[in-house]
């Protein structure tokens, strides 16, 4: 029987210094041409996800209905599009997240649509995307370091981790770090397992310890880096059960496709500085709408982010990183309306660390080989 979703070939898409991103800062462009010095770096940070995440009036249950009070006056995010954005193609399915917090846990909240419920795998920290699955990233301070993952299947199984940095940094994830005190439930809307009928899809509820994350409640107005994703694999109907489709010119399984909130720009979900924004409020939901406050000097971020890719680009050609920007054959940083930002850049074989200037002076941004990226006041 053919696979009961179309396949689509994966395209690995990647970010190349110079080049203005495909996802532009709201009211970035014009219809004038940018005053650009020849040879310059042009800054374009990509537009990411904003949702802004209120307090919950008491303590949720965890029981993966999504039907209390609070639940209900929350906001659904915008549908989850492809992994690498506008240009994949647009899900099968509809999937949506909603958030809530209280002084105790981060709530995250989810929809599912899914015509065919399937899961196999029961143990905890099994690698769960190798089913269908949910997943929640978090990086409370969007340095890209010291980050949380977490995975969960339409049976409830859940795997928790923890990275110091990303895989393309030579990170390794940490299995054995749990989120004690983690609340995970799944609420199904039709019968797992059982192709004999047609589902309708399923919730999921996760309640986050801030304490697991070995951090206080945020305050009012925090902005924290987080995703949400959904592995989503195509299935064949074999005898009375699903199975993984298989290409027959392989014998592999098909690629699985992949769904976000915000998107990658890439099929690397371990890219935090793409992730979206949640802002946290002291208001509690349903009360009141709360301003969209945007995240600080996002374009000298940018730039040292570019600096860092062109940087590991120039690793893996030469062996070793670049002394100067001008090594990297970087003359100058400009964003899109022809404005320089000043970067400075000290570099041995072995590492280096950049410095950008906020447009506005009052802070100064640094980012090292490892891709940490952190400010000064």
């Amino acid at each position: 029987m053919p696979a009961l979703t179309r396949h689509r070939p994966v395209t690995i898409h990647r970010i190349v210094l110079g080049t203005v991103a495909a996802f532009t800062l709201a009211g970035a462009c014009s219809g004038n041409p940018p005053a650009v010095p020849d040879g310059a770096l042009v800054v374009d940070p990509p537009a990411v996800r904003h949702y802004v995440c209120y307090r919950a009036p008491d303590p949720l249950t965890v029981d993966g209905r999504l039907d209390e009070p609070a639940w209900r006056a929350a906001r659904w995010s915008e549908p989850f599009m492809d992994i690498v954005g506008a240009e994949g193609p647009t899900p099968t399915w509809r999937t949506q997240v909603k958030l809530l917090w209280d002084e105790t846990f981060l709530y995250v909240g989810a929809n599912l649509e899914e015509p065919h419920l399937w899961a196999t795998l029961t143990e905890r920290d099994a690698v769960i995307y190798r089913d269908n699955d949910f997943e929640v990233f978090i990086d409370p301070n969007g340095d890209t370091q010291d980050y949380f993952e977490i995975e969960i299947n339409a049976m409830g199984t859940v795997w928790d981790l923890m990275l110091p940095k990303p895989y393309r940094d030579r990170g390794s994830a940490v299995t054995s770090w749990d989120a004690e005190g983690l609340g995970a439930a799944v609420h199904l809307d039709g019968t797992i397992n059982d192709p004999s009928d047609r589902d309708r899809g399923w919730t999921v509820e996760v309640a986050v310890p801030w304490s697991a994350l070995r951090l206080r409640p945020p305050g009012d107005g925090d902005h924290w880096r987080l995703n949400f994703s959904r592995v989503q694999w195509y299935l064949d109907v074999v005898g009375r059960a699903y199975q993984k489709a298989v290409d027959p010119s392989t014998g592999e399984s098909l690629p699985e496709e992949n769904w976000v909130w915000s998107p990658q720009g890439a099929v690397n979900m371990h890219m935090p500085e793409r992730w979206g924004i949640v802002q946290f409020s002291e208001a509690v939901v349903g009360r009141g709408p709360v301003s969209v406050r945007p995240p600080r000097d996002p374009v000298p971020h940018w730039a040292l982010r570019e600096v860092y890719y062109a940087q590991r680009r120039y690793r893996q050609e030469h062996g070793r990183y670049a002394a100067t920007l001008e090594e990297l054959g970087v003359r100058a940083i400009v964003t899109t309306d022809g404005r320089p930002i000043e970067v400075g850049m000290e570099g041995s074989a072995d590492g280096f660390e950049a410095t950008a200037v906020g447009l506005t002076g009052e802070a100064q941004w640094h980012i090292r080989q490892d891709g940490k990226l952190w400010r000064h006041d």
